[in-house]
């Protein structure tokens, strides 16, 4: 029964992202599930980065913390934890009326849509190259349109292209706290391996 429902909210959220998103907020999860799944969400991504890594082997150039998965979780969880609040904080400043709760559910069951895309691209692009290249940049503009008509949702913003300004200033918030986040990563790192 729980797969159904599951099943049916991912269909939904590809034809009818605005349902999809109230459906996720009107299950008015508490403060404490939804951090944990988006520790969870975190985990799960930084699993998938590892493969990606992983399965494109020594041809793909990365900073050395791809290499450690414990550097990454906190890389990928602390820069959701930032966006999250930018996204708020930004949505806020436009006259947008959702609360901080409303975005951090449609963020994670975002995250959680993008996990599955990013595996079935995964498994096509091993299989048949041209196949999951075709299939990532269709997944990157659908997850686009996706999120944002969640976030407009999220936010009781007017219209979904609202949601645009909202990430780009959201987005200028994460680039800052990227850098301190790489910052703090980098004097971790260094504490670790001397």
């Amino acid at each position: 029964m729980m797969q159904n429902a599951i099943s049916t909210l991912v269909q939904t959220s590809l034809r009818a992202p605005r349902d999809a998103a109230q459906s996720v907020i009107n299950m008015q999860l508490s403060r404490d599930v939804l951090w944990t799944a988006l520790a969870l969400v975190a985990v799960l991504n930084t699993f998938l980065v590892l493969l990606v890594v992983e399965v494109s082997g020594p041809s793909l150039q990365l900073p050395s913390y791809f290499s450690r998965p414990l550097v990454l979780f906190i890389l990928i969880a602390g820069l959701s934890v930032v966006y999250v609040h930018a996204m708020f904080w930004a949505g806020g400043m436009i006259g947008g009326k959702g609360t901080l709760m409303d975005v951090l559910s449609i963020v994670v069951w975002f995250q959680i849509l993008r996990a599955l895309a990013q595996g079935v691209v995964l498994v096509l692009s091993v299989a048949v190259p041209a196949l999951g290249s075709l299939m990532s940049f269709v997944v990157a503009f659908w997850g686009l349109w996706i999120f944002m008509n969640f976030l407009s949702v999220a936010l009781k913003l007017s219209t979904p292209w609202h949601s645009i300004l909202v990430m780009f200033v959201a987005f200028v918030g994460l680039v800052l706290g990227l850098g301190v986040l790489i910052a703090l990563i980098g004097g971790f790192a260094q504490g670790v391996t001397s």
